[in-house]
């Protein structure tokens, strides 16, 4: 039997309606009558439920500009190019103190709220707020430290796997599985961020194997513009689908190009439901199924991966000290050693003076 869970009063999974997730991401240009006003609209445009992103600079990575830390080449999206990450993230990231209040308006709507946190931190915030689920981002789906972390809450869990080998993917599961998740959604991701999507990249074929070869709830996450391919996934078997919205297009912002406004969301979600009660069919062209792929598929998705989280030496450290909670941070980008190896790091000492912001390798410890 295909699984099901719940989230709040909503089933979600085999024989329930499609889960709609509204993305906010920065799309609130960090105005908060902005960030309400997409609540309004989410709920408005008939989505299930509204996400956030709970991270702050600080939380997600350095603030440095060493050559790691740069957004450069030509693969990278032109509104990032020539920032540090942390200059980045610093126009993109949600106010903390509006979360709630984004809660407390979604709950009058309501309309779901949840998030997706970036480190345990935000896990700790983020419980106080009560969210009933929890998203992990495709950048942080080897992230062992977060996935342990969000897992022990007990909540359902919502995965994204951009970027993610099938090893990645078995990798993420089980840590999410023994660390106390029983409710997991992994979604399909591609993460081109194209505003001119080529079908042969989107492979909607893996949402259903996804689906079989885990044993989780399948879904679609879309980081491509337009509603064609979401409404695609769902009439290839996504039970949840989660998609950018922002109010005006023309705003402009990081997610902007690949986000759509209200009445377009409107739109996708009544082509949704008119395909669940079989009063529309969706023609899938089968370049756009493709066959089960994990992992990037082209230079850009390729070049995004570095931004998964890493180790990195987050203070200046001395030949001899002991790598521990307050020089070892778990950050993006992926320069450093995967963060399965943290438990392993905590306790060693360093081989050598080790300069803040380098990413640690295995010759830096004793």
């Amino acid at each position: 039997m295909e699984p099901q869970f719940t989230i709040g009063d909503r089933k979600i999974g085999a024989g329930a309606p499609c889960f709609v997730v509204a993305e906010i991401s920065g799309n609130h240009h960090q105005k908060f009558n902005e960030a309400a006003d997409l609540v309004r609209a989410a709920a408005a445009s008939g989505a299930d439920a509204v996400k956030l992103q709970t991270y702050t600079p600080d939380t997600i990575t350095l603030n440095s500009d060493r050559e790691w830390f740069r957004v450069g080449g030509e693969e990278s999206p032109d509104l990032w190019k020539g920032k540090t990450l942390y200059q980045l993230y610093q126009e993109a990231y949600t106010p903390w103190e509006w979360q709630p209040e984004l809660k407390k308006l979604a709950d009058g709507l309501s309309i779901i709220l949840f998030s997706t946190p970036f480190d345990e931190s935000a896990v700790d915030f983020l419980e106080k707020m009560h969210v009933p689920c929890y998203k992990i981002a495709s950048y942080e789906a080897t992230d062992f430290v977060l996935l342990r972390r969000v897992a022990q809450t007990g909540k359902p869990v919502i995965i994204s796997l951009g970027h993610a080998s099938e090893d990645d993917a078995s990798f993420a599961l089980k840590a999410l599985r023994d660390n106390g998740a029983k409710d997991i959604a992994a979604l399909h991701c591609v993460t081109g961020y194209s505003d001119q999507p080529r079908l042969e990249d989107i492979n909607l074929r893996t949402i259903r194997d996804i689906s079989g070869r885990f044993n989780v709830v399948g879904g679609f996450s879309d980081n491509n513009a337009g509603i064609e391919i979401p409404v695609m996934a769902a009439a290839s078997g996504a039970f949840i689908i989660e998609k950018h919205m922002i109010l005006n297009r023309e705003s402009g912002g990081p997610d902007a190009k690949f986000s759509v406004e209200p009445q377009e969301f409107k739109e996708m979600v009544a082509r949704i439901r008119a395909l669940e009660n079989g009063s529309r069919r969706e023609h899938v062209p089968e370049a756009a199924l493709g066959k089960a792929h994990y992992g990037p598929n082209n230079a850009a998705e390729e070049y995004n991966k570095r931004w998964r989280r890493s180790l990195f030496v987050g203070k200046e450290m001395k030949k001899g000290d002991r790598f521990t909670q307050e020089n070892v941070r778990d950050v993006r980008p992926a320069f450093g050693l995967e963060t399965k190896f943290y438990d392993e790091v905590m306790g060693k000492r360093a081989t050598r003076d080790i300069a803040a912001a380098t990413p640690l390798d295995w010759s830096m410890i004793g």
